[in-house]
């Protein structure tokens, strides 16, 4: 029989990561709708502000410091979800952070760290979860991954590793439920690039401030397909446009969509100014308590609007369906065009030096 989850309005909610960026919009979305929030991160102050957002929004929240890498810190979240609420009908695994650098050349140390925070963090969160779901009767387990997840890119190295990571724990998580019949839905959603502060809070080690590469995204895409996969069981989402054009060129089109990598991810992640804080919130979380980055707005186009949000969509909504082979356009034929096309724009993109076309 389908798993049946309760509407946003009657849940309880683990969010991680949720004093700032997506976790945050994901918690503010909820709270508009009347859920009940159990709000996890390492800054309390950032937190409480969250909270007090929530319930100016008419939702209900309670806030819990943990690190998403200390096991012992995620097991007493999932005690203080129960404390406050009685149990929980969604988790989100959503805290995470990133490391710009050549692999080569970041200390060991480092990546250890980021694989504790970006995976293990998931696996520490999924575990502690899954009763919790259970006990209610049947729930949610929502995994933030990224289009990284697919497909690695120069100077994210790492990130993209964890990324690939949580992919497959997810996967493999959600068969060995199924097998048991476990009344747990497991999702991943596949962000492309969204406006938060993920930038400026990454660890870098780059001579240029890192930036998004465009289209770029508002932290309300990924979001709402956060909240869909709550309330219906979904296998995996792609949070943009962008997201499944890259993931489908780098399946379908590998070589291609390298070179185009390499042409334009290298210049095209670093901003022209100094890093603001080269340390990023690796071992400890900075003051950037809010849900946009600073991503900046040229050309008259906000988060939203211009050719590249829309080419992105259209191309998105094309692999996203059987339409493309149905007109007799094979998916890897599409993809290879794919291919071609993101050289283009890397080449474009280099050219113009700017931030380029915004996306909604």
């Amino acid at each position: 029989m389908r798993l049946r989850l309760k509407p946003i309005p009657e849940q309880v909610l683990v969010i991680t990561g949720a004093s700032s960026g997506i976790g945050r919009t994901t918690a503010r979305l909820a709270a508009e709708r009347g859920a009940r929030l159990v709000l996890a991160a390492r800054d309390g102050a950032a937190l409480d502000d969250a909270a007090h957002e929530c319930e100016r929004a008419g939702g209900e929240a309670v806030t819990v410091r943990c690190d998403v890498a200390d096991a012992g810190d995620v097991r007493r979240l999932a005690r203080a979800a129960e404390r406050a609420f009685g149990g929980v009908d969604t988790w989100v695994n959503n805290a995470g952070t990133s490391i710009y650098g050549l692999l080569e050349e970041v200390p060991l140390e480092e990546l250890r760290r980021l694989m504790d925070v970006n995976f293990w963090g998931v696996v520490y969160g999924s575990r502690a979860a899954v009763p919790l779901l259970e006990a209610r009767g049947g729930g949610a387990l929502v995994n933030v991954g990224s289009v990284l997840s697919e497909r690695a890119i120069p100077l994210q190295g790492m990130y993209c590793a964890t990324k690939h990571a949580v992919l497959a724990f997810t996967d493999a998580l959600r068969m060995e439920l199924a097998h048991r019949k476990a009344p747990v839905s497991v999702s991943l959603v596949k962000p492309a690039s969204i406006d938060t502060p993920f930038y400026d809070t990454a660890r870098n080690h780059m001579p240029r401030r890192p930036r998004p590469v465009p289209p770029v995204y508002a932290p309300e895409v990924p979001a709402r397909a956060i909240l869909q996969c709550a309330e219906r069981p979904t296998r995996d989402v792609y949070a943009g446009g962008a997201a499944r054009v890259i993931a489908e060129a780098g399946r379908h089109a590998p070589g291609l969509t390298d070179r185009a990598m390499e042409r334009v991810m290298f210049e095209g992640q670093q901003a022209d100014e100094p890093p603001v804080d080269a340390a990023g919130s690796l071992y400890a979380p900075l003051d950037h308590a809010a849900e946009r980055g600073r991503y900046e707005r040229r050309g008259g186009h906000d988060l939203g609007d211009g050719p590249a949000h829309a080419a992105a969509e259209a191309l998105g909504a094309a692999l996203g369906t059987p339409l493309g082979v149905a007109r007799g356009v094979g998916r890897a034929a599409l993809a290879a065009g794919l291919g071609v096309g993101l050289t283009a724009a890397a080449l474009a993109f280099g050219r113009r030096g700017g931030d380029g076309d915004r996306a909604d």
